[in-house]
């Protein structure tokens, strides 16, 4: 017979427990999209968490091999439609490295004005979202405010708010509309001077640092064993960023200045992709600068039907939510043979397998968000 006197009050010891299998997704609000995560649960500490994908696979890549070289674009701003233009960037990296193809200078720093612009777009959608999933209503507005502000001068020079459309193999569309570039500076500017409205509403308050700090923690090597990159692997110290480490585009004449933490929690995730949107305006600007000094045409003219010789590439670009690869076949037609993604989200979100168990039930979410993922990106 059970010692009454040994039992301790409240934690149900002597008692005959069971784990529970709970499912959180794919149709749930807190997961981005159509996500599943598998949870096994003793009481409220998860024991186990398999994340579950594949709800929004579109067929991407296979969808590459029967597009040529100008309608591949169209596809590739998709799958991260919060970093369109630097989907599309990756892409028209790798045809024009396999062509062998010199972009012209101001094309060159034209695009990297605009990657960065969209950069801090995709930061301040997160920065905006993630203290909403967790309790806290008012900061989205003032990330809205900073991001309609940036995307007027994105959808004037591209004609698209999301899906940008804009690079071309060999350059840009088009010349940017006159003025654009002074436009474009005093909008940087703008939210240069109101950033600090979201950030002081958020980053010390006190129900945001009890629900984020030593929550979720990736320690470096297991941000390096899952191939994590971007804010989520420089929350945990990981000092790499491809714009200052293997440059391409004009980030070589750049100082990159590039944004760390090393407690690997939610809070540092948080911090890093905040001090990002200021370090992304300052470089955008600098490129603005740079772009106003250069003259000559913004694209190489190609033939009616462009072709890759045969070969292959890898290209590889320092996206907003951490490294994509584009990996491209060509057997010298017009449409790829192959065009492998390797996206940034779907090798963060690998991370969750190890972040989640452990925790409480009601860190889930905040842990969770802290990833900053696109499901589309996931997926592919």
């Amino acid at each position: 017979m059970t010692d009454l006197r040994q039992v301790t009050v409240g934690t149900g010891a002597g008692l005959d427990t069971a784990d529970m299998v709970l499912n959180i997704g794919p149709q749930h609000p807190s997961t981005h999209g159509v996500l599943r995560l598998k949870l096994v649960l003793d009481g409220e500490r998860v024991i186990s968490c398999e994340p579950i994908i594949g709800y929004m696979h579109r067929g991407a890549e296979k969808l590459f091999e029967v597009r040529d070289y100008r309608q591949i674009i169209v596809l590739a701003n998709r799958h991260d439609w919060l970093s369109a233009f630097s989907n599309e960037l990756g892409v028209v990296l790798a045809v024009e490295r396999l062509m062998g193809l010199e972009v012209p200078e101001r094309a060159v720093w034209l695009r990297t004005a605009l990657a960065e612009l969209n950069r801090a777009l995709n930061h301040l959608m997160f920065l905006g979202s993630y203290p909403l999933e967790i309790g806290a209503i008012t900061p989205v507005f003032y990330a809205f405010r900073e991001r309609e502000t940036l995307q007027a001068v994105m959808e004037e020079i591209s004609g698209g708010r999301m899906h940008y459309m804009f690079n071309r193999v060999g350059g840009v569309k088009e010349e940017a509309p006159a003025g654009w570039t002074r436009r474009a500076r005093e909008a940087i500017g703008q939210v240069r001077r109101r950033l600090p409205d979201l950030d002081n509403l958020i980053r010390r308050n006190e129900i945001f640092l009890a629900r984020t700090v030593g929550v979720g923690v990736l320690s470096a090597a297991a941000a390096a064993a899952y191939g994590a990159s971007g804010p989520v692997a420089r929350a945990s110290g990981l000092d790499f960023d491809l714009r200052r480490d293997e440059p391409y585009l004009a980030y070589g004449e750049l100082d990159v200045p590039v944004v760390t933490r090393t407690a690997g929690d939610c809070h540092s995730r948080f911090e890093v992709m905040l001090d990002q949107v200021y370090v992304s305006l300052d470089l955008a600007e600098r490129c603005l600068e740079r772009v106003d000094q250069i003259t000559g045409p913004v694209n190489v003219r190609l033939p009616k039907v462009v072709k890759a010789p045969e070969g292959h590439t890898y290209a590889w670009t320092e996206n907003p939510l951490g490294i994509n690869g584009y990996y491209l076949v060509s057997r010298g037609e017009k449409t790829p043979w192959r065009l492998k993604l390797r996206t940034a989200s779907y090798a963060n979100v690998q991370a969750l397998s190890t972040l989640i168990p452990g925790s409480l039930v009601p860190d889930l979410i905040a842990i969770l968000g802290s990833m900053f993922f696109v499901v589309g990106d996931i997926d592919k």
